[in-house]
């Protein structure tokens, strides 16, 4: 090597190579997630950085570029409990996970996606007003907000399952997401999004 030849630089962190080889939590592969509902695999972000620090959030409609385990994390600390409590409820997600893998042979990731997935209604009713007199009528459901739809049940299934229970919130939300990545009818996202459903179908 010629004295006005410098060496290579090795690799910055944040090169492909070191994104593809991160692990969420420093344990699960999210590398490899597929995807089932053509429309919202572009609204689902799967990376492997749980906490984005607000990066996004002076941005108009950039919630999509965060993380979905970040998004869910978000929106299950809208409640009382823990509102403004970002690492309780982020150990809350990391703890479900667990559980998750512990009682699936799947990347609990991948069961988040696929709840999420099946959570989304994909219509739902507005009120339109004719002459004074308020009009349900049924409407398709944007992409991006079956993603928001998706997740508010989930809270809410999980608020409703550990409030005021002997069950953790860790454990609520575990039982919440497989039931909802299995389309069981009997748990709390699926139930709501056939009832969302009921009524556009009702309203058409």
């Amino acid at each position: 090597m010629s004295e006005n030849e410098s060496p290579e630089p090795e690799s910055p962190a944040s090169s492909e190579e070191a994104k593809q080889n991160a692990l969420l939590f420093g344990v699960y592969d999210v590398s490899e997630i597929e995807y089932t509902e053509p429309g919202m695999d572009r609204y689902i972000k799967v990376t492997p950085i749980a906490h984005t620090m607000g990066r996004h959030a002076s941005k108009q409609f950039q919630k999509s570029e965060i993380s979905i385990v970040e998004r869910l994390v978000n929106r299950l600390m809208q409640t009382e409990d823990n509102t403004g409590h970002k690492q309780k409820t982020m150990k809350i997600v990391k703890e479900a996970l667990a559980i998750v893998d512990e009682r699936s042979d799947e990347n609990p990731v991948q069961i988040l996606v696929r709840a999420v997935e099946n959570a989304g209604p994909r219509e739902e009713t507005v009120r339109l007003k004719y002459g004074g007199i308020s009009v349900p009528q049924a409407v398709d459901v944007a992409p991006q907000r079956r993603v928001d739809q998706a997740l508010k049940f989930i809270a809410k299934g999980t608020l409703s399952a550990s409030y005021k229970s002997k069950t953790s919130a860790a454990e609520a939300l575990a039982t919440q997401l497989i039931g909802a990545a299995d389309y069981d009818l009997q748990s709390g996202p699926i139930s709501q999004k056939e009832e969302r459903e009921r009524v556009a179908q009702a309203a058409r």
